[in-house]
């Protein structure tokens, strides 16, 4: 794995980014990685906590996935997609609302069901399974404001200066939600073999990250009509990261998370985002040959 390992370094740094990865193959427990146990900034990949979350409470009977809940268009956490991008106000229902968390990484959506299981839930949760480094601060409205205020009067804008990014809680592990490469591939897997829910749910699970809508980081990887990607995005300046099963038509199935952290701060950076496909892509082929 060492020669797997050097050439995943230099992706990574031919992207300009830093970058941290952990693959494994679900069935064997055989691994790879880079730096796979460095504590990182989860983003939006720490939705994914919140599906588990939310489906072992179902299990459980504690709540009905079926459950109607109002969306009112005033008090919703912003965001670009789903929910959080429209104007009026929405009925619809807990899986629905984890669809949109998931597909389109609805910030509104996701704090939606935060607020009907709580932050404790999750973290409850992610350590029932063994995720000793994962922990949610905060929910995502909460984090949205820590940026919003570090950044400053110069509002949006001012994310593409250093000195601004330097400053914001938002990148810092210490103070927000955060989790390790190896933390969210043992997730995975235990999704993957029904391990952190009952069968049902996690077909469940499964499903609704195999919608995710996003094709340009871990799927770029993979460009094959047979393989299929289930996965979960998380993106902040300067940062771009993806978790994510890749299945082959053989049945093989790999548990891949990648996080980087890009040296420009740049909004739009399609070198970044394609490096998470290439490295993923560089640990599975390893993985598969050994």
């Amino acid at each position: 794995m060492t020669d797997t390992t050097g050439r995943i370094r230099a992706a990574f740094a031919e992207a300009g980014v830093t970058g941290r990865l952990h693959a494994v193959d679900i069935d064997s427990g055989a691994e790879t990685g880079v730096d796979g146990d460095h504590r990182v900034v989860t983003a939006s990949v720490h939705k994914l906590c919140l599906l588990v979350t939310l489906h072992e409470l179902a299990a459980a009977g504690r709540l009905d996935l079926t459950e109607r809940i109002e969306c009112p268009a005033d008090t919703r956490t912003a965001g670009p997609t789903g929910l959080a991008a429209m104007l009026d106000p929405v009925r619809l229902s807990l899986r629905d609302a984890a669809y949109l968390m998931m597909a389109v990484s609805d910030n509104a959506a996701a704090d939606i069901l935060l607020e009907r299981v709580g932050l404790d839930a999750v973290n409850r949760t992610t350590a029932r399974l063994g995720l000793a480094r994962t922990h949610a601060v905060h929910t995502f409205g909460q984090f949205l404001a820590t940026i919003k205020e570090d950044a400053g009067p110069g509002g949006a804008r001012s994310l593409t200066d250093p000195r601004v990014i330097a400053r914001l809680r938002a990148l810092d592990p210490a103070r927000t939600n955060h989790s390790t490469p190896r933390d969210m591939t043992r997730l995975l897997g235990a999704v993957w073999r029904d391990e952190a829910c009952t069968p049902e749910h996690g077909a469940a699970m499964r499903r609704v990250l195999g919608l995710q809508v996003w094709p340009h980081r871990l799927a770029s990887g993979f460009p094959f009509d047979d393989v299929h990607v289930a996965g979960k995005t998380g993106s902040l300046p300067t940062v771009r990261n993806e978790v994510g099963v890749v299945e082959y038509p053989d049945g093989g199935r790999y548990a891949v998370a990648v996080f980087t952290r890009a040296a420009s701060t740049a909004a739009v950076l399609p070198p970044a985002d394609a490096v998470i496909g290439t490295a993923a892509r560089l640990a599975v082929d390893a993985l598969r040959g050994r």
